[in-house]
C-alpha cells in the first residue's frame, strides 16, 4: 500500500509539474502577445543623407507622442538589415521598412505589416509627381548622359551603385529582373555599396560609378543642389511595380496598440504639419492598411536572388 501511495505521489508530482510548466508557457505566449510599450521607438534608415533625414524626423516624435500619451524616440540606422535585428532583439518597436526589409523581419518573427505608404505616380520623361497617389513604384537604372551604356545589356562588366542587399528598389529587383532576363550582375558586374539614394544618383553624375540602381525618380533628391540632374543622368530601364514601404511593429505587440498606432500615423499623415514631415522623409503622402500577402512579389524575387547568389 505504501508503495502504491508512492507511486501515486510520484505521478501527481510529474503530473503537476507539467501542468504549471503547461500554464507557464501559456502565460509566457499570452505576454508575447501583450505587449504594450510604455515608451515608443522608431527607426529609420537614410535613403538620404543621414543628417538630413534624423534632422526631419525628430518632429515624429512630438506628434506621435502626443497622440500615445507616452514618450517617442526616433532613431537612425545604418541599414534595414540593422533595424530588423533591432526588432529581432526587441530594442526597436516600430520599422520604417521597405518591402524586402519587411519581408526578411516578417520571416524571422521579428515584425508584423502595421500599414503602407502612399506616394504620388511619377510620370516619365521628366520624373515629375502626378496628381494621383500610388501603393507602388518602380527602380530605375540611372546613367550620365552621353553615356555609351544604352541598355540594361550594357551593364555587363561596369561599376553600379547600389544600397545594401535589403533594398527593393536599390538592389533586389533590379538584380532579381536582370538575372531574369540572362544578366547576373553579381557575377558580371561589379557592385558597389552606397547610402542613400541621393549618393547614387551623384556617383552616376560625378563618373564613380558607371550607373545606378534607385528608385524612380531619386534625381529629385539631388535637384536642390543641381537643378539641371534630369538632362546629366537618365534612366534606360524601369522595374517592375514594387510595394511601398511599411510601417511594421515588433511582432509582440498588442492588437489594441497596434490600431491605436496606425490611428495615430494615419492622422499625422493627414494633417498640415505631418504630412509636410513624411513627405520630405520618404516622399510619402499618407498610410493605409495593408495585408502580409500584398508583399508575395517581394518573396517571389528573394528567391531568384537567393538562387543568383548561390551560383554566384
Amino acid at each position: 500500500m505504501k508503495k502504491l501511495k508512492k507511486v501515486l505521489l510520484g505521478l501527481l508530482s510529474i503530473i503537476m509539474a507539467v501542468s504549471l510548466a503547461a500554464c507557464s508557457k501559456s502565460s509566457t505566449s499570452k505576454e508575447k502577445k501583450d505587449y504594450t510599450p510604455k515608451s515608443l521607438t522608431v527607426a529609420f534608415v537614410p535613403s538620404q543623407a543621414a543628417n538630413k533625414l534624423e534632422a526631419r524626423a525628430k518632429p515624429m516624435e512630438k506628434m506621435l507622442s502626443k497622440k500615445l500619451g507616452i514618450p517617442v524616440h526616433v532613431t537612425m540606422s545604418i541599414d534595414y538589415t540593422t533595424v530588423v535585428e533591432a526588432m529581432k532583439s526587441r530594442k526597436v518597436d516600430v520599422g520604417f521598412l521597405p518591402p524586402d526589409g519587411y519581408v526578411l523581419a516578417h520571416k524571422q518573427g521579428a515584425a508584423d505589416v502595421l500599414l503602407q505608404a502612399l506616394r504620388f505616380g511619377i510620370k516619365q520623361p521628366g520624373g515629375q509627381n502626378t496628381k494621383n497617389l500610388v501603393d507602388s513604384y518602380r527602380a530605375e537604372i540611372l546613367v550620365k548622359k552621353g553615356s555609351k551604356i544604352k541598355s540594361w545589356k550594357q551593364l555587363k562588366g561596369k561599376k553600379i551603385a547600389v544600397q545594401t542587399p535589403t533594398s527593393s528598389a536599390g538592389y533586389v529587383f533590379p538584380v532579381a529582373e536582370l538575372e531574369e532576363k540572362g544578366l547576373n550582375v553579381l557575377k558580371d558586374s561589379k557592385l558597389v555599396t552606397v547610402t542613400g539614394h541621393d549618393q547614387a544618383v551623384l556617383d552616376v553624375l560625378n563618373g564613380d560609378t558607371d550607373a545606378a540602381f534607385v528608385f524612380e525618380d531619386a534625381r529629385n533628391l539631388v535637384k536642390g543642389d543641381v537643378p539641371d540632374i534630369m538632362n546629366r543622368v537618365v534612366p534606360i530601364y524601369f522595374t517592375k511595380p514594387i510595394p511601398n514601404d511599411t510601417i511594421s511593429v515588433r511582432s509582440d505587440m498588442s492588437p489594441a496598440f497596434k490600431k491605436k498606432l496606425a490611428k495615430a500615423f494615419i492622422e499625422i499623415g493627414k494633417s498640415k504639419e505631418g504630412h509636410e514631415m513624411i513627405a520630405s522623409l520618404y516622399t510619402h503622402q499618407g498610410y493605409v492598411p495593408v495585408k502580409d500577402s500584398d508583399f508575395n512579389v517581394v518573396r517571389k524575387y528573394d528567391k531568384i536572388i537567393e538562387k543568383e547568389e548561390d551560383n554566384k
